[in-house]
């Protein structure tokens, strides 16, 4: 009954177009299924052999609940996406013999054996293929004498493993289409290996690369369970953690299908495979899924979605895989695709969108270039196809080239196609070999976002930075407001910065903005009402200084000294004026005279000031009977104290100037959105050793000056000074507190009124009475009058 449901299947592969010429089947002693060999073979001077895996046999899940008598034992499935394999190898067979110009004078043959997907398998048939015995002997070659120049196959790398390990001992020529397992790259111990796939190292550059192309950074992985799967993931796991991704679940799959006749033991192999799947799925937020296996070690991939869509008819409302994922599959998945189309109702929506990689190929009208050569055949390492490819082997014997980026774009009547969206160069340079054209993907319906998101949580916007959760992977974080003065620009950004000097973050901290520049113009409102009243009272000054040379001969300027008067005057007009430097873009000019020039300026006003008061305190102590002062009392001593009291301050100024003098200078810190615009000081020390010699010879001033306010003079000043000194002194230490506390402008702003305060108080305080009298009230400004009242 078995070997009938074999013949069955072996006639109906001679009934498909395109069929090998001549098809054998050998029956050898005994029924179990590794006894029946089947082989295709066609005659030939010269004969390529060939090692398939077509037919699969598929044991029953076996249970102690059940009688062996009542189970199949084993069940033959055709893979009939493996019989293009067969054909391909017909076709090149055909195209070489019908060319003179490739073999001249011989024939090419070919041989080819169907090893059944087992790899024990393939040592009998590979010993077959060389010595053709059904009882083989090793070096005996019974039956049809033949030529074998090189053998073709396996698909997966234990097959191609097995015939390489007897393969090798002859030094037959090997070429592999399907095996990217990285231990055939020994090339002392597979001498005679060549295989027509890239090194499937690259693939794994590609997957990591076309993870961070999406920004996928949350993703599952599901390999088989055996040693390629182990490797796999020992290597996968090791290049995410490099790239700042990380494996969200990672699922191992049993390596063997069976095939469940009973519906109950079909039924909870469903559930078990719905649960695993559907747990991994739930718990994670991963919609990014990596799928790794050759090519036999994935059927448990076709056999979950037999399963699935079959049980689904009885509990539909349980039994369902996850869609709306992305599945990503290495190139080894390719060989098996067409399984999904044949013999069962397979659920391949499921798989709509899925992103694959692919051997590097292009549609071949003839092998004619590709089979000039097949070991001796092999003597250049370089040649072109049909397809107009170059075909070039590196040292390990394995094709040198990359791989295709393909799409799967499925159909509700099972049909698919697959579109090619990219492709993977590892002649480029390194981080740029795979190249997207992400506007032909065609992702599945169950996406709400092109491209879908696989991350633990949702991308952190522009404008805040990342903050690890405890316990948790470092791609799980959430998301924190950038801290003040920083920013991020970009999406996913691992921690918000500064921004660059001269820019400062906007309200959203998403970009920077350039910073305005902060100084005091001559246009804004502040310096328009500064330089407004430094003219003003320039001109009062000017005025003032007017009357008195004018009334120079009076008694009231005649009375405290008139040079002095002339002298204070004029340092308050230079005061004044002085106050304009501030105004303006900071300048090397302006930063190194303003404040010199304002210190040594009011501090010769101050002094002329502190010499009136000692001057009408020794007017008064003179005239005392038999008094010895009478002979300081004059213009000298005068001279001597304006001199004496500005000379310090002269010197203060010029060791200033001469060690660390002020320049301009910008501050990009102290305000957020302002560059600041200023005069450093150079030394500060020096500048408050000016503001502070000033405040000396005021508070000397202020002293006298209290003590003589009462002295019995109708033109004694000491009062009017007294008021003056109260004014300046008020101005100047409230000043310092305010001055250290405002920034940019408005510091400048500050020290603008100070010096126009203080200056005019001195102005209005010592001088308003003289021009009173001298202007309004004339009548007072005379001798007599003065010792009238001193009487």
């Amino acid at each position: 009954m078995i070997f009938a449901i074999r013949m069955l299947l072996l006639l109906l592969l001679l009934q498909l177009p395109g069929m090998v010429p001549q098809v054998h089947t050998v029956v050898c002693s005994g029924t179990n299924p590794v006894d029946i060999t089947h082989e295709w073979y066609e005659g030939g001077d010269l004969v390529i052999g060939g090692i398939a895996s077509l037919i699969r046999y598929m044991s029953p899940n076996l249970s102690f609940k059940t009688h062996p008598s009542q189970v199949f034992i084993d069940i033959p499935v055709v893979i009939t996406k493996y019989y293009q394999h067969i054909v391909a190898l017909v076709f090149a067979v055909d195209e070489i013999n019908e060319n003179p110009k490739i073999l001249p004078n011989a024939t090419l043959g070919f041989h080819i054996y169907d090893n059944y997907f087992d790899s024990r398998m393939t040592y009998q048939t590979t010993l077959d293929l060389l010595f053709k015995s059904h009882h083989f002997v090793p070096n005996y070659i019974c039956g049809i004498q033949k030529n074998v120049v090189g053998v073709i196959g396996g698909l997966s790398s234990d097959t191609s493993s097995s015939m390489a390990d007897v393969l090798g001992l002859y030094k037959i020529p090997q070429i592999s289409y399907g095996s990217f397992q990285q231990a055939m790259n020994d090339h002392i111990k597979f001498s005679s290996f060549y295989r027509m796939v890239p090194n499937e190292g690259l693939q794994y550059q590609g997957i990591i690369q076309l993870l961070l192309y999406f920004g996928w950074k949350w993703v599952g992985l599901i390999t088989p369970d055996n040693e390629a799967g182990e490797r796999f993931l020992q290597t996968i796991e090791s290049m995410l953690f490099k790239n700042q991704i990380c494996s969200a679940f990672t699922e191992t799959m049993e390596y063997h299908v069976h095939i469940n006749i009973n519906m109950l033991d079909m039924l909870g192999d469903a559930v078990h495979f719905s649960k695993l799947i559907r747990g991994a799925f739930i718990t994670s937020k991963a919609n990014a899924v990596v799928i790794y296996g050759e090519s036999r070690s994935i059927p448990w991939l076709l056999n979950a979605a037999k399963i699935v869509t079959v049980t689904q008819l009885i509990l539909p409302q349980y039994i369902k895989l996850p869609e709306g994922k992305v599945w990503i599959t290495t190139a080894q998945i390719n060989f098996i695709l067409d399984m999904f189309q044949k013999g069962f109702d397979y659920n391949l929506q499921m798989f709509y969108g899925a992103i694959s990689f692919a051997i590097h190929s292009k549609e071949t009208h003839s092998f004619q270039d590709f089979l000039q050569h097949l070991h001796s055949f092999l003597k250049r390492i370089s040649f072109n196809n049909s397809a107009g490819d170059e075909i070039t082997l590196n040292e390990y014997g394995e094709l040198a080239a990359g791989f295709d980026i393909t799409n799967l774009v499925t159909f509700r009547n099972k049909s698919y196609v697959r579109v090619k969206v990219g492709k993977l160069d590892p002649q480029s340079p390194p981080g740029k070999e795979l190249t997207i054209n992400a506007e032909r993907i065609k992702w599945h319906s169950g996406f709400t976002q092109e491209p879908p998101l696989s991350l633990c949580n949702a991308n952190c916007r522009p404008g805040y930075g990342k903050r690890k959760k405890e316990g948790e992977k470092f791609c799980c974080y959430d998301c924190d407001p950038c801290p003040h003065e920083m920013f991020s620009n970009e999406k996913e950004m691992e921690i918000c910065v500064r921004c660059p000097a001269g820019q400062y973050p906007n309200d959203d901290q998403d970009q920077c903005i350039s910073k305005t520049p902060n100084f005091l113009g001559f246009d804004e409102t502040l310096a328009i009402v500064s330089t407004f009243s430094a003219l003003l009272f320039s001109l009062i000054t000017i005025l003032v200084l007017g009357i008195f040379i004018k009334h120079r001969d009076t008694a009231i300027v005649k009375a405290n000294n008139r040079s002095l008067t002339y002298i204070l005057l004029l340092c308050l007009l230079l005061c004044f004026l002085c106050s304009l430097m501030f105004i303006g873009t900071p300048k090397e000019a302006t930063c190194l005279l303003r404040q010199t020039s304002f210190g040594i300026v009011f501090s010769v006003a101050l002094s002329s000031i502190l010499a009136k008061t000692i001057s009408v305190v020794l007017a008064f102590m003179a005239t005392k009977p038999g008094s010895t002062i009478r002979r300081w009392v004059g213009k000298k001593l005068a001279y001597s104290i304006v001199l004496s009291g500005s000379i310090v301050q002269v010197g203060i100024c010029v060791f200033w100037l001469a060690t660390s003098p002020p320049f301009p200078d910008v501050d990009m810190h102290s305000m957020t959105e302002e560059i600041i615009f200023l005069c450093n000081e150079g030394s500060v020390l020096m500048f408050y050793c000016v503001l502070g010699y000033m405040g000396f010879l005021a508070s000397v001033s202020f002293t006298v000056s209290f003590l003589a306010r009462k002295l019995p003079d109708s033109f004694n000043e000491a009062k009017f000074i007294t008021f003056s000194m109260l004014v300046f002194c008020s101005v100047w230490l409230s000043f310092v507190p305010t001055y250290l506390s405002t920034k940019g402008k408005y510091m400048v702003a500050v020290e603008i009124f100070s010096i126009l305060a203080s200056s005019s108080g001195l102005l209005g305080c010592i001088f308003f009475p003289k021009c009173y009298i001298i202007v309004v009230r004339p009548e007072l400004n005379n001798r007599e009058q003065l010792i009238r009242r001193k009487i």
